[in-house]
């Protein structure tokens, strides 16, 4: 019984203690348990209402989530008042802060370089250059625009409206996600309004689908039945040891000895289906159409000053459909290949495996690399050619990744992890290989 109790008061309850071998048996389904900061957490309820979404939350049931959860949430104070009520214990006090023999030299090492990026306000975003990267952007789509109004529909005007928009495009995927990690405004939630208006207004996807799949990609990324992007539905087999598991199964759905060529033929469908899918129910309808929600979709995109949000995202589509702006097909085809070769030259070249229950450190740096630094691989990548240090630090705004770096690389020399960096072209290669 506590101090309250002595006084005659209500007895405070009694901190419970529970160890690794314990805890760890809790990474079910029903029955999923945490530490955060050697504090133990029963999320099992919680876990639907988590605003990442449930399965990023119990991919790490059973571990140590101190380090994930330091790196998505900016601002783990507000944070704190949701995790109160799901607190059960504490680890026991003979019990080490890492679970599985981890390094915990590294991990506080880890935790410092933290720290100090915190000190040197490298987690602070610079509003002129979010400005300016929306800014071109913009006036991309709006030369487009004006090209078709000026120039028409030719041949040589659709290949360069094709250029045009496939760079907006693009660079459009890369500004929502810098919104989507939370890395441009102090507030959550602005994040998340602009983060809405740049993916489903500039780019026609959704953005719950994204915070869905991203975000568990970052939290165990190249792990099989954890990493969604390596979820490659049978189409290609990855790693070392999947084509070994298919092969032992004996299962073929396609010819992979052969996915180093049909990859080419694959990848210009990726983009055209995320985006095209959310919005297919509505292009198949027509204005003679009566149901409720196809009289309002038509009404919608008739209206001048179409202001509904559904219809601005379907409008190009709807255009592209009736042969209006007929580059669309071309642009979805061009931005297909820069947005998959992009991301997928840190990611598929490297290890690619099951659950092995590492430190964020390593855990990190064995499924990421980097691409070397210029302006144009800077702007080309949407700073993902430093894709170690965004993986790292998720809510680092794009613009000081070169700053950290040199910490990040001095730490990982010191415990002997491999920080691997490599040119643009080498990159798209290794790919392939």
């Amino acid at each position: 019984m506590g101090k309250g109790g002595e006084q005659g008061g209500e007895p405070e309850p009694q901190i419970r203690f529970y160890t690794w071998e314990e805890i760890q048996k809790h990474n079910l389904r029903t029955d999923k348990w945490l530490v955060i900061e050697r504090k133990v957490y029963n999320v099992t309820k919680w876990a639907n209402r988590h605003p990442g979404g449930q399965r990023v939350i119990s991919h790490w049931a059973g571990e140590d989530a101190t380090d994930a959860f330091q790196a998505f949430h900016i601002n783990p104070t507000l944070v704190q008042k949701f995790l109160k009520p799901l607190l059960i214990g504490e680890l026991a006090p003979g019990e080490p802060s890492q679970d599985r023999d981890k390094n915990s030299q590294l991990v506080e090492d880890f935790r410092t370089l933290r720290k100090t990026a915190e000190d040197m306000n490298l987690f602070r975003a610079s509003p002129l250059f979010f400005s300016l990267y929306l800014g071109h952007i913009i006036a991309l789509e709006v030369l487009a625009w004006l090209m078709v109004s000026y120039c028409g529909t030719g041949w040589i005007t659709t290949l360069i409206l094709a250029c045009i928009l496939t760079t907006s495009q693009a660079q459009a995927g890369w500004l929502q996600h810098d919104f989507g990690h939370l890395s441009v405004f102090k507030k959550s939630s602005w994040n998340h309004i602009v983060h809405k208006f740049v993916i489903g207004h500039l780019k026609g996807a959704s953005a719950n689908w994204w915070n869905h799949r991203h975000f568990q990609h970052h939290a165990k990324p190249n792990i099989f039945k954890k990493d969604p992007d390596v979820n490659m539905l049978h189409i290609f087999v990855l790693g070392d040891t999947q084509p070994v598991e298919y092969g032992k199964k004996k299962l073929k759905y396609l010819p992979y000895n052969h996915q180093h060529e049909y990859f080419f033929l694959t990848i210009d469908l990726t983009v055209c289906y995320l985006q095209c899918s959310y919005c297919l129910t509505f292009l198949l309808m027509s204005p003679s159409s009566t149901s409720p929600q196809q009289s309002w979709f038509w009404s919608s995109i008739s209206s001048p000053a179409l202001c509904d949000g559904p219809a601005r995202i379907l409008l190009p589509f709807l255009i592209a459909r009736s042969h209006m702006l007929p580059q669309p097909n071309t642009l979805r085809f061009l931005e297909s290949h820069w947005f998959v070769w992009v991301t997928q030259m840190n990611h598929i070249p490297m290890e690619i495996d099951s659950e092995k229950h590492r430190d964020w450190l390593s855990s990190q740096m064995a499924a990421t690399c980097n691409i070397q630094q210029s302006f144009f691989n800077d702007w080309f990548t949407g700073h993902l050619n430093f894709q170690i240090e965004h993986h790292l630090f998720p809510t680092m705004p794009r613009h000081n990744f070169w700053k950290v770096k040199p910490l990040v690389k001095s730490l990982c020399a010191k415990y002997g992890v491999q920080y691997e960096e490599k040119p643009l072209g080498k990159a798209f290669v290794d790919i392939v290989g």
